[in-house]
């Protein structure tokens, strides 16, 4: 089962889908659905009870795992009962900075822009690491600093990172990669935030989803299934 949370547009709910999608018809011989979540709105943990089988690997679609994760969805796995588990965060890894890079590619990069990687933030300390460590990895990549900037919960805030590259780095283009996983909100913050390009996020309505974050979803859900049954 896959989980995201937050009350989806239309558009980030038919990206993510895709991913799902993909998952299902690579996997035919498991059963796959997905649950989407407001976390503002709703009860992680009932939400995830209600919707859960007491033997499902629950797969966060989340980039970093905040508290939503570490607590929300443990608490619901609690309530499920039975041999239901958690796999990891989809994030950091190097096929989620792959297609970043892509993302960026696609603006046109140049060797003069300055690259700033917008992530919605977190108030959990170790999520908001992980953005850090996927912008290092993403730098090495492209052979050049990675700044972070957060849309929410944490600091610097994207606003704030662009008016220091201004301010450091006078005339440079400021090319934005959306360290989010599909449009919705927070793309849209991002996008009015001042930079002069932003890349698309992860996953896109009209394509399919890029293969790497297919094959990482899978690998998620195989690494707990795999140990479940090593217990059994």
């Amino acid at each position: 089962m896959a989980v995201t949370h937050g009350a989806p547009s239309a558009a980030n709910r038919e990206a993510v889908i895709r991913l799902v999608d993909a998952v299902a018809s690579e996997r035919p011989d498991i059963g796959v659905s997905i649950s989407f979540v407001d976390a503002s709105n709703a009860d992680v943990a009932a939400a995830l009870a209600a919707d859960a089988e007491p033997d499902a690997v629950i797969v966060p679609l989340v980039l970093s795992a905040g508290f939503h994760v570490r607590t929300g969805l443990s608490l619901g796995l609690d309530r499920i009962g039975g041999g239901a588990q958690l796999a990891p965060e989809l994030g950091p890894d190097e096929r989620i900075v792959s297609v970043l890079a892509d993302r960026l590619h696609a603006l046109g990069l140049a060797e003069g822009d300055a690259v700033l990687l917008a992530a919605a933030g977190s108030n959990d300390p170790r999520a908001v690491r992980e953005c850090f460590e996927t912008a290092r990895r993403l730098g090495q990549r492209l052979g050049r600093p990675v700044t972070v900037g957060f849309i929410a919960a944490a600091i610097p805030r994207l606003p704030d990172a662009i008016e220091m590259i201004r301010e450091v780095h006078p005339g440079s283009r400021i090319v934005v990669g959306a360290y989010l996983l599909a449009p919705g909100t927070f793309y849209d913050a991002a996008t009015a935030a001042g930079g002069d390009v932003i890349a698309e996020p992860l996953l896109l309505p009209d394509r399919p989803a890029p293969r790497e974050l297919v094959e990482l979803v899978l690998e998620r859900y195989a690494h707990v299934d795999a140990d479940r049954r090593e217990r059994a």
